[in-house]
């Protein structure tokens, strides 16, 4: 099998894996803790006006709806975990993926919060960190942890990778 072929197996096993891993996590809290999950839906319409030009919004709640919002938002979550992953690979080498260690998945996974914090959320309408939310610091906690459990989900997933993996 090419590297080409390899890396991107890797990939898609691998941050599929870690975020089905984040989504697992969260339902968990959500159902032991109430804690509100991300409405997918939310960013599907962030990114259906993106794609019409408009970035942010003062609250992607009250942004008209976009046709297949729910669909595109839970695509673009799967794919965001998928490049994450990728970049993970590409920063360690695919041959991380046949013998994972924790450390670059954790590392990975906490760095991916910046993405939230300095573009979902302000495009949303929550601010940068989530500044303009009613507890700006619970959110971030709940961003992080979000991001601590993708971290986990991505050398989990790896080990389990590594078994179907071409050498």
């Amino acid at each position: 099998m090419s590297d080409v072929l390899t890396f991107t197996m890797a990939a898609l096993l691998i941050g599929g894996g870690a975020t089905a891993f984040m989504d697992l996590w969260a339902a968990l809290q959500r159902r032991l803790l109430g804690v509100p999950s991300l409405n997918y839906a939310l960013v599907g319409r962030w990114i259906g006006h993106l794609l019409r030009g408009r970035f942010t919004h003062r609250s992607i709640a009250d942004a008209p709806p976009v046709r297949g919002e729910a669909v595109l938002g839970w695509i673009a979550h799967y794919a965001t975990g998928i490049v994450f992953a990728a970049v993970l690979l590409t920063v360690w080498g695919v041959q991380w993926a046949h013998n994972p260690t924790p450390g670059p998945a954790l590392l990975v996974g906490v760095a991916t919060v910046v993405a939230p914090f300095l573009i979902l959320q302000p495009g949303m309408g929550a601010g940068i960190a989530a500044s303009k939310t009613p507890q700006p610091n619970r959110s971030r906690f709940r961003s992080l942890v979000a991001h601590v459990s993708f971290g986990i989900g991505l050398y989990g997933a790896a080990v389990l990778a590594a078994a179907v993996l071409p050498a």
